[in-house]
């Protein structure tokens, strides 16, 4: 099993920027940021293998959103600059058991709680 747990959300005006901690109580594999805004379905944002050199990101977010890792922490982070409206939403840590990262959900074993990213205009 791993806990993880996410913090940083916040309340931020548009052009502002917020960076989303997950804690995991142990050393994981890939790990993933997902996104959920109300009336809409969970959706991918971007994602990290486990050591670092690989990433993906969700189209809306390139450029702008940068994941990465601190493994001697078991902490991902989420940087999120330039924010607009359309991000707000509760953003969730996910945790999966392969090397690689993924864009699917259900290849993610673990989530967290989500933090909520409120932007406005």
């Amino acid at each position: 099993q791993v806990q993880l747990v996410e913090s940083g959300g916040g309340l931020v005006q548009a052009g502002d920027s917020l960076r989303l901690s997950c804690k995991a109580s142990r050393l994981t594999y890939a790990m993933g940021w997902f996104r959920q805004a109300p009336g809409k379905e969970r959706e991918f944002v971007a994602a990290i293998s486990w050591s670092g050199g690989r990433t993906l990101y969700e189209d809306s977010v390139k450029g702008r959103f940068t994941i990465s890792r601190d493994n001697a922490k078991n902490t991902v982070y989420l940087q999120m600059n330039s924010l607009k409206p359309e991000d707000t939403a509760v953003y969730y840590c996910a945790a999966a058991t392969i090397v690689s990262p993924t864009t699917t959900p259900e290849a993610y074993d673990y989530w967290g709680q989500g933090t909520q990213v409120t932007v406005s205009s």
